[in-house]
């Protein structure tokens, strides 16, 4: 699933090339994407003749601020890529994929074009003067953003010192801070020396600071490769993210540890794989 990175490269991708370009139609060619509204012909009706104002990210979110000729707030879209999907920027004739789900027709002969496999992700219509968290309820409950004020030190040293979970399964849920995902966990906890089994409320105070500056770096760091290339992933012109080729320890079971060159191990937790290096990272119960 497209993590905080992958997610935020889209964003970027989408405010180079959609600014300021007016919808002119669409097509829903799988109803179920469509999560609101249900009618596809009110979807449409909403949206078209509205211009693209803006794209920002929250979480793993994108949304875009739809404006009428005026520079007035007509209301919102909201995406979420879920396992599998992508937004392409393309010609109207590029052939279309059995997986495409929904198009968005603009001038020149250009489509802003959502393909998902796995079929998943969701695509809303958020109306005018209408709060996003209202109709994409997934917003209500993430936490601060990684990049934010809010996730300082002190936040999440006051968060973890009474969870008595895994520290990688609460670096999964978005309630603690938002975007981070399988990948950049594994990453994050591999930079900052913790084991993933850790459990939160024992971690030290230093162990924290290295975790929340490791937490920074890796996506950072994500975020400058373009993300991790993965099957699904892939930015809005179709090109593929870099980051697969710098990590630590995801998806590099079995292969040697860049520092200390003890094989990357792998394990499940709550239901997910975990890698990690047992020298570096001792595991802890």
């Amino acid at each position: 699933m497209p993590e905080l990175p992958e997610v935020e490269t889209v964003c970027r991708g989408l405010n180079q090339l959609t600014l300021g370009k007016t919808i002119q139609g669409g097509e829903v060619l799988l109803h179920r994407t469509l999560a609101y509204p249900l009618s596809i012909d009110e979807f449409l009706h909403e949206i078209t003749g509205t211009t693209i104002a803006s794209w920002n990210r929250r979480g793993k979110y994108l949304l875009a601020q739809l404006v009428d000729a005026d520079g007035i707030p007509q209301g919102m879209l909201g995406v979420h890529l879920r396992m599998t999907g992508q937004l392409l920027w393309l010609t109207q004739n590029e052939p279309v994929s059995k997986h495409t789900r929904i198009r968005l027709f603009f001038p020149d002969n250009q489509e802003l074009r959502f393909v998902d496999t796995r079929t998943f992700g969701k695509i809303w219509g958020i109306p005018p003067h209408t709060s996003p968290e209202k109709i994409i309820t997934g917003l209500q409950k993430i936490g601060p953003e990684p990049f934010s004020d809010e996730f300082s030190v002190e936040y999440l040293t006051k968060r973890l010192k009474t969870r008595h979970k895994a520290i990688k399964t609460l670096l999964l849920e978005q309630e603690l801070v938002a975007g981070i995902g399988n990948i950049y966990a594994d990453e994050a906890l591999f930079k900052s020396g913790i084991s993933p089994t850790t459990i939160a409320s024992k971690l030290t105070p230093t162990q924290i600071e290295r975790l929340h500056q490791a937490i920074l770096e890796v996506l950072q760091k994500g975020i400058d490769q373009g993300g991790t290339t993965f099957s699904s992933f892939r930015g809005v012109t179709g090109v593929n993210g870099n980051y697969s080729g710098v990590a630590w320890v995801y998806g590099r079971f079995g292969q040697a540890c860049r520092v200390c060159g003890t094989p990357i191990e792998r394990i499940k937790l709550a239901g997910r794989s975990s890698h990690f290096c047992p020298q570096c990272q001792q595991l802890k119960s």
